[in-house]
């Protein structure tokens, strides 16, 4: 099979309008596989060789660099003067100059090499244009839809562009499926050996960050401000919420009258998740207070230099602090920054063990019981009085 360039012109641009691609852009791919292709047919791969493609009238033209001399030795790259002359009127020894060819067709192995340099060029081009165009769009939530799912790894279509999901970015509550709708958080765009590659998140603490950016507008405005998050996907998210205008509730603002705006973020992460939202303290001991909600604190003690806290809560408290698996600990230290370690109150332990203690016999006097003909008296004493 020979490659016919009769309708390469309208081939092209079919091409540039559905790939959505500037027509010169793919005019200079179609050209330069088509140089490789006339080197491979008709002369040498070390050859300067310039394609030019009229869009218009669909015309080849094929021009090879040539250096002007008195003998001709290898016409692949040399031209005599009286050829060169032709050309170039004034053209002298030692000249460098453009030959024009003619080529109708191309050979069947220049012609697939040619058409498989086109396709891989256009894959390439057309994803750095995508590309670009998600740039501005890193750090923030785009929608997309799942097209496969490879063992842990989620491949999902962004718009035009295609980007995965690796495992690591997952939420452990959520199995994904295809054709099923997400919002993602696009995290970054990858340089890899084989081209940029978008990497969305359904795992990420950003995720809900954007997610509550779009439910509260005071945060737009800066009545609210979210000062931190940490977040174990699918099982539990921490916010520290402050409020930058006075009078305003920051928990209050980011919950929602009837929970409403909390609840819309809870059902796009999915309802296993839980959200603890406190309020963020310049004072690192009433934050850690907050952080491990809704635990009862007692004593807060921290180190600075160390960056670590030293946490006292009452006994009854010790595993609402500490969370299933250290989970409500974990949250809270990442919120607040500092390691923190929870410690009971023994004193309460004390003070409970002694109310518990088993009352002796000389402490509580027994009611001595009343003998049935003393009952029987009392009965009939009450009723002659009642009937007086």
């Amino acid at each position: 099979m020979e490659f016919d360039v009769k309708n390469l012109a309208q081939a092209m641009k079919l091409i540039a309008e559905e790939k959505n691609l500037p027509e010169d852009l793919v005019q200079e791919i179609v050209e330069s596989a088509l140089a490789a292709a006339y080197k491979r047919d008709y002369g040498d791969r070390e050859q300067e060789v310039r394609v030019s493609v009229n869009l218009n009238t669909g015309g080849v033209d094929v021009f090879v660099e040539k250096e002007v001399v008195e003998i001709v030795g290898d016409k692949n790259f040399e031209i005599a003067l009286n050829e060169a002359s032709k050309i170039k009127k004034d053209a002298k020894i030692g000249d460098i100059l453009e030959q024009y060819v003619e080529v109708k067709t191309f050979g069947r192995v220049a012609a697939q090499t040619a058409k498989q340099v086109i396709m891989q060029r256009l894959r390439e081009s057309e994803r750095e244009i995508v590309m670009a165009e998600y740039e501005d769009k890193v750090g923030q939530l785009v929608n997309g839809i799942v097209t496969r799912v490879e063992g842990r790894l989620a491949r999902v279509e962004v718009g035009k562009a295609q980007a995965i999901m690796p495992a690591s970015e997952q939420s452990s509550s959520e199995r994904y499926f295809p054709g099923q709708r997400l919002k993602l958080y696009l995290k970054e765009i990858e340089k890899g050996f084989r081209g940029p590659q978008l990497i969305v998140s359904r795992g990420s603490a950003e995720l809900v960050r954007q997610l509550f950016n779009a439910e509260v507008p005071e945060m737009e405005g800066g009545a609210v401000e979210m000062k931190a998050i940490a977040r174990e996907a699918g099982v539990r998210t921490k916010l520290a919420v402050h409020s930058v205008v006075q009078g305003v509730d920051p928990v209050g603002t980011f919950v929602g009258g009837h929970g409403t705006r909390v609840n819309a973020v809870v059902s796009e992460i999915g309802d296993q998740e839980k959200i603890d939202i406190v309020v963020w303290d310049e004072n690192p001991e009433v934050f850690i207070a907050s952080a491990l909600a809704p635990t009862k604190v007692k004593s807060v003690k921290i180190d600075q230099e160390s960056k670590r806290a030293q946490v006292i809560v009452p006994e009854d408290q010790l595993s609402v602090a500490i969370g299933k698996g250290g989970q409500n600990v974990r949250l809270a230290s990442k919120l607040t920054g500092f390691e923190i370690d929870i410690n009971a109150d023994k004193s309460d332990a004390t003070a409970a063990e002694k109310s518990d203690a088993p009352m002796t016999v000389d402490k509580v006097q027994k009611p001595k019981l009343k003998r049935k003909s003393d009952l029987e008296n009392s009965l009939l004493s009450a009723i002659d009085e009642h009937a007086e």
